[in-house]
């Protein structure tokens, strides 16, 4: 009797250590993912005609051989630009950059997630804005975060790169999530924004389109305006290939990005999409969130509190002249703190200046001269703002 009832339980008894077994081999996968440095490489890349259209200055867009990528040029008579042919709903956004060499005062090149063709006043935008310089001077990086218009209340941070932008292509990345923000620049987080219910409506919520442009920002871009587009030393051009949207589209925008409608439509349509879309893209969110790049490992921020303060020039964050209490996502630490001036920008990571001897900027240190003492922040504007 004993024994037909073991010979009856044992398929189900096999069942269960098999169970088991996939279970555990699915979380060592899961977690060796989690610690997969190459951050979005394996999310797989767009054909240029597959997932964009041009927005504008379409005769200084020129698209490479295989299709994949895309070169923009700023000259005299317009720069350009590209949108992608749906908004979304959160995702993973991506794409390998390559800037203009050389005297680049006052250009500015964009890649940034927004719907402010939409929302003229309650807009959202996540930015990365990269800045051009003089010649021998470096190429500034800054990352935007707005809500809901939130553009008074900016949660902007200016950065160095570790590596000559112009020199090779390096990958920029975006994390949108329901749950938080997360940039990545080369497979590295260099900023996270968490989801707080302090932020309200500073939280970027409506379905964006990715955008990608090349432009003239002479009034802000490079010293506060100071510098302006030489375009005796252009044309300027700006290379895009490795383009990666992961990300659930609003139903409404799979015909087209809405390009053509009247504002109203438009505005009518995303919102339409973004409620009745929410439980057809809560697949798509589960996915995001469990991917290995909306995840933060211990591994991966003390990668991007190294690369932090290494490379920040400015911060929202210890900005108290603008904000005197911090913003509720931002992680006060009170000894960094004391690493920035009042206006938000650091005392210690300094712009370099290629091919000039560095004495007399030691001296300057040394005797506490530089300009960084007495000069005020730079000024901040979103892309919205600058339109």
């Amino acid at each position: 009797m004993a024994s037909s009832r073991w010979q009856r339980q044992q398929p189900r008894l096999v069942r269960v250590v098999v169970t088991a077994a996939l279970m555990i081999m699915a979380m060592a996968t899961t977690a060796a993912a989690l610690e997969d440095d190459d951050v979005g490489y394996d999310a797989g890349s767009v054909g240029f005609d597959e997932g964009f259209s041009p927005l504008f200055g379409e005769a200084n867009m020129e698209r490479s051989a295989d299709g994949r990528g895309v070169r923009l040029t700023l000259n005299r008579y317009s720069g350009s630009g590209f949108i992608s042919k749906h908004y979304y709903h959160h995702g993973f956004f991506s794409a390998d950059v390559t800037l203009p060499k050389d005297h680049t005062a006052g250009v500015v090149v964009a890649f940034y997630l927004s719907n402010g063709d939409v929302f003229d006043k309650t807009h959202d935008e996540l930015d990365f804005e990269f800045l051009g310089n003089r010649r021998r001077h470096e190429w500034r990086l800054q990352t935007n975060v707005y809500g809901n218009g939130s553009t008074d209340r900016g949660r902007e941070e200016r950065y160095l790169m570790p590596f000559d932008p112009t020199a090779a292509a390096h990958r920029f990345s975006i994390l949108w999530s329901s749950r938080a923000v997360i940039f990545y620049v080369d497979g590295v987080a260099i900023r996270e924004v968490p989801r707080s219910a302090a932020m309200a409506g500073d939280y970027p919520s409506k379905p964006m389109a990715v955008y990608a442009t090349i432009w003239d920002g002479s009034t802000w871009a490079t010293d506060n305006g100071r510098y302006k587009v030489n375009y005796r030393r252009g044309p300027f051009t700006a290379e895009f290939s490795g383009l990666v949207i992961r990300g659930c589209p609003a139903a409404d925008t799979a015909d087209g990005n809405g390009q053509g409608q009247s504002g109203s439509d438009h505005v009518a349509m995303l919102l339409g999409a973004a409620d009745r879309d929410r439980d057809a893209c809560a697949g798509a969110e589960f996915e995001l969130m469990t991917a290995g790049y909306a995840i933060m490992t211990p591994r991966k921020r003390s990668e991007m509190r190294r690369w932090r303060r290494r490379q920040m020039l400015y911060t929202v964050c210890y900005d108290t002249n603008r904000y005197p209490a911090p913003f509720p996502e931002c992680d006060v630490n009170v000894a960094e703190r004391q690493m920035f001036w009042e206006w938000g920008e650091s005392k210690v990571v300094r712009p370099r200046v290629r091919g000039r001897s560095g004495g007399k900027r030691r001296q300057q240190v040394a005797a506490g001269t530089t300009a960084s003492a007495t000069t005020p922040a730079p000024r901040l504007v979103s892309l919205q703002q600058a339109d």
